[in-house]
């Protein structure tokens, strides 16, 4: 089945861009931040004394647990502001734990607050506001604007590639980069890895 050229754009971006968005370091920057949606879940949830909307973020094996953490952190809570705190982490770290082993992700600690990469801020502003529009838009102008500085870099490179082995070696680096490049629209469309999944044997090149 052909894919239309504009949504393998599309795909291609959103690999590339949240691929560097959740590169090691910065992965577990969304799900595991302070002002990150299953923390600020959490939150709410807490203040309104109602743990059903936090069920959602695990997997069903898990929910026992977490509806214990929740009754153990409620009773904590009111006695007394540093309790309330401690008990508060004790289960922001509990559900984050059990919410990243769903997705198969190891847990590596809560992370401060203002450390989610902007694209993942905006497919959630997105999701929030009901319209992708503009993120769809940005990420097109992003894709494009790779695709063709890379195609420019190995054609150029190309034509002085036989004049020494420097020249040569410059023209490989830079065809190598293109290919990988496109190459990732395959490895989305069929079924990119999630972020707490190991990836798939790599085929076609092997650079």
């Amino acid at each position: 089945m052909k894919i239309p050229f504009r949504k393998s754009l599309v795909t291609l971006g959103l690999f590339l861009i949240l691929g560097m968005a959740l590169a090691p370091g910065r992965a577990a920057a969304h799900c595991d931040a302070y002002d990150g949606p299953v923390i600020v879940a959490a939150r709410a949830a807490l203040e309104q004394a109602e743990v059903t909307p936090l069920l959602k973020w695990v997997k069903a094996e898990a929910e026992g647990e977490i509806r214990e953490a929740f009754a153990q952190t409620l009773k904590v809570r009111g006695l007394g502001e540093e309790a309330r705190e401690l008990a508060d982490r004790y289960f922001f770290e509990t559900l984050v734990r059990l919410h990243r082993a769903g997705e198969g992700a190891p847990y590596t600690g809560l992370k401060p607050a203002g450390q989610i990469a902007p694209v993942v801020a905006k497919a959630d502003q997105a999701l929030a506001q009901g319209n992708i529009d503009a993120l769809v838009k940005a990420i097109l102008q992003h894709t494009e604007e790779g695709i063709r500085e890379h195609f420019t870099h190995a054609l150029e490179t190309a034509k002085h590639a036989d004049e020494s082995v420097a020249a040569g070696r410059e023209y490989v680096a830079a065809y190598v980069t293109y290919v990988h490049y496109v190459e990732g629209i395959a490895q989305v469309v069929h079924g990119a890895p999630h972020h707490g999944e190991a990836a798939a044997p790599a085929t076609g090149h092997g650079h």
